[in-house]
């Protein structure tokens, strides 16, 4: 196995991250993936680090990004170090392309969206690889894109919050994606290389990427990297049932009353702050959300909806 970055002893105690993309401001959401990752490693002592997910470029904007850490900071959420920006960091996913390239893992793919568009759908909606070119290009094809081999891998691990999940990945993930055919990493390659080069070792977030988990576990283990612990919080949906975000009008999450907003993650989360915070300093509600912090509290499931209003017309 390829190892590119294992953890130094120094880095051996609780290390978090929150690792949003920078499409669009944060919302309700977001806030929900910020709060709950941040209180775990607040309350255990440990750093908590901040990651822009711009891999995917031509989805995102400086603007964006700049609107996200304005929120955070109005929030009075405190990283610890520099933020990482994914764009910058290429040459780190390129090593490790060709660190499993040398050892045999992955394999060029000629495959076009339109020829993959009969197959078999994952979990999270992408096309499950039918193996067209896991043993050789067609002749006269050329490579379009880079994937990795998961042959008859298995994955579980126990999440912290929704219990110990199970796959197998040649039904339910397929040989996924590593570089993509427009020349740009995939997020799934990234974050597993960004995970390692920072020390993490508690991932806490939203129970959409439930699915990518096993994935990236599995390229841990292809690169020789730790696998950090796993707790995927339920996602945030609105009355119909879909997601909170950019494409469902999900409400910018509102500066100028952080502490409204802070107050109503933390009952979404499954913790009651007294009524007599709802209009108390930031600051306060804060104390006493480090003070009463608790996985335990929080519901085990998917999904849950939000009061939150969304935008309207």
């Amino acid at each position: 196995m390829l190892s590119l970055c294992p953890m130094t002893p120094a880095q051996s105690a609780y290390r978090g991250r929150f690792a949003p993309s920078p499409t669009g401001p944060l919302h309700f959401g977001s806030l929900v993936a910020a709060t709950g990752s941040y209180l775990e490693a607040r309350t255990r002592a440990g750093a908590w680090h901040l990651r822009m997910e711009d891999v995917d470029l031509p989805r995102c904007s400086m603007v964006a990004a700049g609107q996200i850490l304005e929120t955070l900071e109005a929030c009075g959420f405190e990283w610890d170090g520099e933020v990482v920006w994914q764009s910058h960091r290429t040459d780190a996913y390129a090593q490790a392309l060709e660190g499993l390239k040398a050892a045999g893992r992955v394999f060029p793919c000629a495959c076009t969206r339109r020829e993959l568009a009969d197959s078999v759908l994952a979990p999270d909606g992408a096309a499950i690889y039918p193996g067209t070119c896991r043993e050789g290009l067609p002749a006269g094809r050329e490579a379009r894109a880079w994937r990795v081999a998961v042959g008859d891998a298995r994955v579980a691990f126990e999440d912290a919050i929704q219990g110990l999940i199970a796959s197998d990945l040649a039904t339910e993930a397929g040989d996924f994606i590593l570089r993509r055919a427009d020349g740009l990493f995939a997020y799934q390659l990234a974050v597993v290389v960004d995970d390692a080069a920072a020390g993490i070792t508690h991932v806490v977030r939203g129970a959409d990427l439930l699915a990518s988990t096993s994935r990236q576990i599995y390229l841990q283990q292809c690169l020789g990297l730790p696998t950090p612990k796993y707790a995927h919080l339920p996602v945030a949906v609105n009355a119909a049932g879909e997601k909170l975000s950019k494409q469902t009008r999900a409400t910018p999450v509102d500066i100028a009353r952080p502490g409204r907003e802070l107050f109503a993650v933390m009952e979404f989360l499954g913790h009651r702050p007294p009524a007599e915070l709802s209009g108390a300093p930031l600051s306060e509600l804060w104390v006493w959300a480090k003070a009463n912090w608790t996985l335990a509290k929080v519901a085990r499931g998917p999904a849950l909806t939000c009061g939150v209003q969304q935008a309207s017309g």
